[in-house]
């Protein structure tokens, strides 16, 4: 039997995108991938995150927000940043195998900027749905658009 692939998802605060991407990596590729997220910094989970994922049928409610050095005792395959600031912060992570590139916008950077526009709180969840399913997309391609 073939171990599976550990893939780590690395975002700035592992409040958001990487929490939707270890739900969906956990729910699609559970067979196949050892998931886990974490941060450059731990800001705890967004709960617009939670709600939309429960939405799309995804519980993410019991995950936590992690810092990376959390993780580093794990050896990962792969290590996947899902933003540009994690991306420019932590270009190499001590034990993994590769690291890949996955940017998403930050949904609530654009919350942020939606309200200030006055749009309304179905305007602004929208954001994190689109969000959460450019990331449902990316999942399915796994592992082969890793390679």
């Amino acid at each position: 039997m073939q171990s599976k692939l550990k893939i780590l998802f690395l975002c700035t605060g592992n409040s958001c995108r990487s929490q939707m991407a270890e739900g969906w990596t956990r729910a699609l590729k559970g067979d196949a991938i050892e998931v886990y997220s974490a941060g450059i910094e731990a800001h705890g989970l967004n709960k617009l995150a939670v709600e939309v994922m429960a939405e799309a049928g995804v519980d993410i409610s019991a995950h936590t927000s992690k810092h990376l050095d959390d993780l580093r005792h794990i050896a990962f395959d792969v290590v996947v940043t899902v933003c540009d600031n994690a991306r420019e912060t932590c270009p190499f992570f001590p034990g993994a195998k590769k690291m890949a590139h996955a940017g998403f916008r930050d949904p609530p950077a654009m919350v942020k900027f939606l309200a200030a526009e006055g749009a309304g709180e179905e305007e602004q969840r929208d954001c994190y749905r689109r969000v959460r399913d450019e990331i449902r997309a990316f999942v399915e391609t796994l592992p082969g658009s890793l390679e």
